[in-house]
């Protein structure tokens, strides 16, 4: 098992010998095994334990055990317990979730803190297996049938080489004690349902099926390969990213085929599942407006794009929402808007630069402070070069705004009168005429 061991961390290349990796050891069989097998490399490594306190009394026996492991084999031991039970209520997530967002956050942060390369889990071809079949009752795509990946980020899993039979000959044969967690027995849990009562019948049906299942994810993941490769070239001419905001394009979705597999593959990155995907495409022929949210994005349908912006936090909907006032002396404001101001003598080398990002207006005709806030409903003004008044949503219309655009649309105010979309057009009461002496010259950065 040690040759084996030893040969799969190479062609994997998981890391080098000179690497530093961090052991996430529970004190169960298989991660006292994996370190057995750490300490027979002679590989330099450390033991981390996660005390998740789900356990009483057992908890804290594991985390003794764990600790006298590390102390018994001479290498660093790091611990921590957490608050699992009321993290995951007040997140409104499983415990299993809390959990393992718990787990590696704190991985990353002694990872960086202590120099360790990679964090190796004890998961082994059993774990892949079971793996596969959760993932088939849920959508994840074709990501959920390449099983568990032996490198991941900086998380490496050398043990996917054997399967938790040769584990525990490995352990009986070496006289290798570990502790037995009970709740792996029980049946409440998915994984532990599958394990115990869904492939021991596949088993007696087929004695392979084990080594067969493995292939076949084995042949998936080459195929998802392929098939990442294809995609991304199509996301390439699809898919475009300017800062925060990314857009796709509804005319190319709909030349593809299949439609719905590639939007799910170009959307899933952003959290949104493939009933969202099945949901958008009924509406690409329709009109603009439709609106989904992931748990970390949100997504609008345009007229030509699909547009997707990362959630704004509380502070950030609670700043769009309120005024901000510009007195006569203000000469910079860094937020909600990066604006300059500057006035300026209307002289003979005075000229007008004709970009929408600038605004010149005529500082007789202005009385401060002025007044900063985004656009609402009933909105007025005057556009530039206009004698007529025109709504700001019909404006919009006409100059054919997105969505996304006209929701950060913000307005320049002068009492109740707008003086600028900001970023679009002057106010034509408010521009500069033979009679200008002063100009206010304003600026957009973005």
């Amino acid at each position: 098992m040690l040759k084996e061991f030893k040969k799969f961390i190479v062609s994997e290349n998981l890391f080098s010998p000179k690497e530093k990796i961090l052991l996430a050891v529970s004190g169960g069989m298989d991660s006292v095994v994996m370190t057995e097998l750490f300490r027979l490399t002679g590989y330099t490594y450390g033991i981390v334990h996660c005390n998740f306190q789900l356990r009483d009394e057992e908890s804290e026996k594991d985390e003794i055990f764990v600790a006298s492991l590390a102390k018994r084999n001479k290498v660093p031991f790091y611990t921590k317990r957490f608050q699992t039970a009321q993290i995951a209520e007040i997140k409104g997530i499983s415990i299993q979730m809390a959990a393992r967002e718990l787990r590696y956050n704190w991985f990353r942060e002694i990872l960086q803190k202590e120099n360790y390369s990679y964090v190796a889990t004890a998961h082994h071809l059993d774990d892949q297996v079971e793996t596969f079949f959760i993932n088939l009752m849920r959508s994840t795509g074709i990501a959920g049938f390449h099983g568990i990946l032996p490198k991941q980020g900086n998380v490496i899993r050398p043990m996917l080489f054997t399967n938790r039979k040769n584990i525990d000959n490995f352990a009986r044969d070496n006289s290798i004690s570990y502790r037995e967690d009970k709740s792996n027995d029980e049946t409440k849990y998915l994984r532990n349902k599958i394990r115990h009562e869904i492939l021991p019948v596949l088993q007696e049906i087929h004695p392979d099926f084990a080594h067969h299942m493995t292939e076949n994810i084995l042949r998936i993941r080459e195929v998802e390969t392929i098939f990442r490769e294809a995609l991304g070239k199509k996301r390439k001419k699809i898919v475009k990213k300017e800062k925060e905001i990314t857009r796709i394009s509804i005319s190319e979705i709909k030349k593809l085929n299949p439609a719905g597999t590639y939007l799910f593959e170009f959307l899933s990155p952003f959290g949104f599942n493939i009933s969202q995907v099945k949901d958008l495409l009924k509406t690409l022929d329709k009109t603009s407006g439709k609106i989904l949210l992931s748990p970390t994005h949100r997504l609008i349908k345009d007229r030509e794009n699909i547009i997707i912006t990362p959630k704004k936090d509380g502070a950030s909907d609670s700043e769009t929402s309120q005024h901000f006032m510009i007195s006569e002396h203000t000469a910079t404001l860094k937020k909600p808007l990066k604006l300059t101001f500057q006035k300026q003598k209307k002289n003979k080398d005075f000229s007008i630069d004709p970009s929408p990002m600038m605004a010149f207006l005529d500082m007789k005709k202005l009385h401060f402070p002025l007044l900063l806030r985004k656009w609402q409903h009933g909105d007025l003004f005057y556009p530039f070069g206009r004698n007529h008044r025109k709504k700001l949503s019909d404006y919009f219309i006409d100059e054919k705004f997105s969505l996304l655009e006209k929701e950060n649309t913000w307005v320049l105010c002068c009492m109740e009168d707008i003086i600028w979309v900001v970023g679009h057009r002057i106010d034509n009461r408010f521009r500069i005429t033979a009679k200008t002496k002063e100009v206010l010259n304003i600026r957009l950065t973005k």
